[in-house]
């Protein structure tokens, strides 16, 4: 096989499969990428155990057949490549690389031994690739790292007619993103949040739709030029709607930047154990205070808020401000007391809300 593409498109296509593919791995077939020659470009394919991903790179192709390489090595090499145009060839157990002056040969595998991948091909549902990544995004940061909190370690997506939610949790905090969609049937499926990661990172280079679908315990997604299958865990989160509060008796309107900005700035005189920061609400207006073992800091900053709101609240600086992220001007946090959850909604994007636990004081 004989294969000629563009160095860029190559390399874009590695970028994204270098994030699947291991450097180590116990079944040692996991850390070699599929390279295939077909009529219509060459066809690469990488898998951790976990994720399953396919890129159709188009080129010039002449014949068939099937290599495997070392994926990290494959990537590395192209990266540096001095040409714009890449050649490849199947020389025997090795595939030659050449561009510009340089050429390389890497040895080869045969692809007996490498794992079927599962994809969704019946009963598929159509979403906007740029809107599904975004729903993602907004909630991912509020899922657990910690291996012993099981499924909070996923991002949950919900299929409701009508719409698409997106929600992540850690026990502590809880975000959720609502999407509008013309959707019929009723579905829960909870994505690892590693994986959840490299499907944003694949979505974000599609434009127009995406196809969904389960196989198995295996979420599906097919775009123009790419397949994915990502392992489901098992289970759904409990009734987590319940910590959202029904009651508010205090409601505030901030810019966002600037609150984000104050916090951080504040945030640096926090204690190094529970990062607490003072939300100060008085006068009409709010001031942030943070004091630790090395000093005080204070900043007040312009609120829509009633002028005889009275009220202290603290909260650990990082949650709120992973809270704050999405939001992209004007922030509205609603306050149910000071002991109890608060919340944090976009007043520009009706979809998002985060809640937030106040620290113990």
């Amino acid at each position: 096989m004989q294969i000629r593409l563009p160095k860029r498109s190559f390399s874009e296509a590695l970028a994204v499969l270098d994030r699947v593919v291991p450097t180590r791995a116990s079944n040692v077939v996991l850390t070699q990428l599929w390279v295939e020659a077909r009529p219509e470009g060459v066809l690469l394919r990488g898998s951790n155990g976990e994720i399953d991903l396919e890129i159709l790179v188009p080129a010039e192709v002449d014949g068939k057949g099937v290599r495997l390489v070392p994926g990290q090595l494959l990537g590395q090499v192209v990266r540096n490549l001095p040409g714009e145009l890449v050649e490849i060839a199947a020389e025997g157990g090795e595939l030659l690389i050449e561009s510009g002056s340089f050429s390389t040969r890497l040895a080869t595998a045969p692809a007996d031994d490498y794992p079927q991948f599962s994809f969704a091909t019946t009963e598929m549902l159509h979403l906007p690739a740029q809107e599904l990544a975004r729903a993602i995004q907004r909630v991912r940061y509020a899922a657990s790292n910690e291996d012993y909190r099981a499924i909070f370690r996923g991002v949950q997506l919900e299929l409701h007619p009508g719409r698409l939610r997106a929600v992540a949790s850690d026990g502590f905090r809880l975000a959720l993103y609502d999407l509008a969609l013309p959707l019929e049937r009723e579905a829960r499926l909870v994505v690892p949040a590693r994986s959840a990661d490299e499907i944003v990172k694949v979505l974000d280079r599609v434009e127009g739709e995406v196809a969904l679908g389960v196989e198995g315990a295996h979420l599906s997604l097919a775009g123009d030029g790419f397949r994915l299958a990502a392992a489901l865990m098992e289970g759904e989160f409990p009734d987590y709607e319940r910590v959202i509060p029904g009651e508010f008796p205090l409601e505030a309107r901030l810019a966002a930047p600037a609150l984000r900005d104050s916090l951080k700035r504040v945030k640096v005189l926090a204690d190094r154990n529970n990062h607490r920061v003072d939300l100060v609400f008085s006068g009409g207006g709010l001031e942030i205070v943070a004091a630790g073992d090395l000093g005080r800091g204070t900043e007040r900053l312009e609120a829509e808020v009633p002028a005889d709101a009275e009220m202290l609240l603290a909260y650990n600086a990082e949650y709120l401000l992973d809270a704050l992220g999405p939001v992209a001007q004007t922030a509205r946090l609603r306050f149910s007391g000071p002991a109890s959850a608060s919340v944090v909604q976009d007043e520009d994007d009706a979809g998002y809300l985060a809640v937030v636990v106040p620290l113990r004081v």
